[in-house]
């Protein structure tokens, strides 16, 4: 094959083929490649300064991808110029990104591979070691992460997410217009969200923020009234409607206690059962409901109580969340349900930040989604000691399936 042909294969735009290698027995191919006679431009790898003066040539190798079943290798011919403001500097080339021994389109292959496998499958693949494929998918992400626009914090969400006894909380800042984290903090207390606020965001971007969805933990309402004042609280339904379960399952551990023999025997093993949902339970486990409220009534009020309260989210009108919210409170009345009351009073406390989801409407989905997102990552990569590469991992994911749900959409 000639060598023009070998240039066409290749498609390495202002560069041509002038000697070719193939190992039949390895299968391995090497091209050696120079520019081509016009281009003639070059540029500091430092400063991008555009360059006249040559001060040396030198070949540098590096991996593209494969052709067929043939690794391939590229020998490029490259310069170093002589930059005023530099020095000595090798000469800046758009398919060179790094100084890696690997093309552009080799790590953006390897980084596309990592986005839906595991590394170690994308390193036995490529025949690499995991950790270069750490290294390639990070830089992968950070030229992407460059090259995108970030759209404004309009209503942003602040969650938690539980990593295990050494490495306790890992806060996450959400953007919930785009449904993607922004910022990860170590811990759960005020400090860890006033970095974000005093290190991430400008004094013009703080004061864009209109809401903002976090749960009922005091050290994040804080942070949030002391750097975004004009920023409206909402407080999660989710993490409340948890509260709620916790309640229901504090009564059965009560009437478990409390009764004895054959009723004792009726409740044990029905705690997921009360926690669920009644609309997501099948036929069979509906009747095992049935037959334990008809022997105990109070677990039958606890768990009616905290489907009903989900209901809470369905009003627009503040005035009438606020007095189906009241009716909710008067029927603990003489029921003798004391977690209840105590959710009752929790409420109350936080009543501000409950009405505010009429006054300002937030997609409170978004929170749990990202954080499903990330703890799949965590799973898939066994646990990540860089914060920042996880970042970008989770950016990239959101990013990816918004944009996939543009084009189902556009069709």
């Amino acid at each position: 094959m000639s060598e023009s042909e070998w240039t066409k294969i290749l498609g390495w735009p202002g560069y041509r083929v002038y000697r070719s290698e193939i190992n039949e027995g390895a299968k391995t191919l090497r091209l050696w490649v120079r520019r081509k006679r016009g281009n003639r431009k070059l540029e500091c790898s430092g400063c991008g300064r555009k360059i006249n003066e040559m001060a040396e040539v030198y070949e540098r190798e590096v991996r593209d991808l494969p052709w067929s079943e043939y690794r391939t290798t590229v020998v490029i011919e490259l310069y170093r110029v002589c930059c005023p403001d530099c020095g000595i500097k090798a000469e800046k080339v758009a398919l060179l990104p790094s100084k890696a021994p690997f093309s552009k389109r080799f790590e953006e292959a390897v980084g596309q591979a990592c986005e839906s496998a595991p590394v170690r499958r994308v390193a036995r693949q490529f025949g690499l070691a995991a950790s270069t494929v750490r290294a390639i998918d990070l830089r992968y992400l950070e030229r992407w992460a460059q090259g995108r626009r970030r759209p404004a914090l309009r209503q942003m969400g602040v969650d938690e997410i539980y990593l295990g006894k050494k490495q306790k909380f890992l806060t996450v800042v959400t953007n919930l217009e785009t449904g993607e984290p922004l910022w990860f903090g170590r811990e759960r207390k005020k400090e860890t969200l006033d970095e974000f606020f005093e290190k991430r965001l400008s004094a013009f971007q703080r004061s864009a923020i209109r809401a903002a969805c976090v749960d009922m933990w005091e050290p994040f309402r804080q942070s949030l009234e002391q750097w975004v004042p004009e920023c409206r609280i909402v407080y999660d339904k989710f993490h409340i409607l948890q509260h709620a379960s916790q309640a229901v399952d504090e009564v059965r551990r009560a009437e478990f206690f409390r009764k004895g023999g054959a009723a004792r025997d009726l409740v044990r093993g029905k705690r997921w059962l009360l926690l669920s949902s009644w609309l997501n339970l099948d036929r069979g486990k509906r009747r095992q409901l049935n037959t334990l409220f008809a022997f105990n009534r109070r677990i039958l009020k606890a768990y009616l109580l905290k489907e009903s309260l989900s209901q809470l989210w369905n009003y627009t009108y503040e005035g009438a969340m606020l007095r189906y919210l009241q009716s909710w409170i008067n029927q603990l009345r003489w029921q003798r349900l004391k977690p209840m009351e105590k959710l009752a009073r929790m409420l109350l406390d936080h009543l501000e930040g409950i009405l505010n989801y009429c006054r300002t409407k937030v997609p409170m989905g978004v929170i749990e989604a990202v954080n499903g997102n990330i703890k799949a990552l965590l799973r898939r990569g066994r646990g990540y000691r860089d914060m920042n590469y996880l970042l970008l991992k989770a950016q990239r994911l959101a990013a990816t399936k918004t944009e996939f749900l543009v084009l189902q959409k556009a069709a």
